[in-house]
């Protein structure tokens, strides 16, 4: 059985782009605050752009705003996904951005939530709760979990970065993200559990990639959080050239052209990966 990783590494390979379209319908940028706009809003994008993207990663929390009939945008664009990809002869995995987080028993519905009735390939998760949380979410191959470990907010340190002596690595103190990467390397037996590091954080994310050297990182932060993109490649990238994946939204969606500006950008991506 093919498991989410193998899934994205064969796009990455067909499209040749580490870009991950975020699918982020601020209010702000809609023509009217409706649930109706906020699809139109990510139709377009996803077909002006689905050439270069590696994946997509629709922002569960800007469609559940519209309420019921948010989340039927939401599911509607997750198909208009599908039907690209299908056109194309290429699956573009679809990432929901959702930071789920609960005990095993609402873990399985929010699981069945995404997967099922959303149809998403991957979701986002916090590691708070523990190996137990996860469980739902991994145990088809298939499908794929992102888990916070370092994130690209101001705030991340608060938590992330308390020293702890802790596990089969307390020969050292060493920070709690670096902890969650570590756990998240051994639990990764299935090749469907990446990491979240921010492409803001650029030490941080190559202190990562040392303690995981196997694992996919999803690295937001690129362009509007200020992250550098060269420099997110050279600390996050694994050794084949691969295991790296940028989102962008903003950078995109609110250029004069969504569809230039994510093709400049897979270009760069190209560029700093074979200097």
């Amino acid at each position: 059985m093919e498991s989410f990783f193998s899934l994205l590494k064969r796009r990455v390979d067909d499209c040749s782009s580490l870009l991950c379209v975020g699918l982020d319908p601020h209010v702000a940028d809609l023509p009217e605050p409706t649930a109706e706009a906020a699809l139109r809003f990510c139709l377009t994008l996803v077909q002006q752009t689905a050439s270069y993207a590696a994946a997509f990663k629709p922002n569960a929390a800007f469609f559940e705003v519209f309420g019921a009939e948010g989340w039927n945008a939401l599911r509607q664009v997750i198909q208009a996904i599908g039907e690209e990809s299908a056109r194309t002869g290429s699956r573009i995995p679809v990432i929901l951005d959702a930071k789920r987080g609960d005990i095993a028993s609402t873990a399985a519905a929010y699981a069945q939530s995404a997967f099922e009735m959303l149809g998403a390939d991957c979701i986002t998760l916090s590691p708070y709760l523990g190996q137990d949380s996860l469980a739902p979410f991994l145990r088809n191959p298939q499908k794929g979990v992102f888990l916070l470990c370092k994130t690209s907010n101001p705030g991340a340190g608060d938590l992330q970065d308390l020293e702890i002596v802790s596990g089969p690595w307390a020969d050292d103190r060493q920070p709690l993200y670096l902890h969650v990467a570590r756990l998240a390397q051994d639990w990764n037996t299935r090749n469907n559990l990446g990491l979240v590091v921010g492409a803001t954080q650029p030490a941080a994310l190559a202190r990562v990639r040392a303690a995981a050297p196997n694992v996919w990182i999803l690295a937001p932060g690129v362009g509007a959080q200020g992250g550098d993109l060269s420099a997110a490649l050279q600390a996050g990238l694994r050794a084949d050239g691969k295991g790296l994946l940028l989102p962008i939204s903003r950078g995109i969606s609110r250029a004069e052209n969504p569809a230039r500006a994510a093709a400049e950008l897979r270009d760069r991506m190209l560029e700093s990966r074979n200097p």
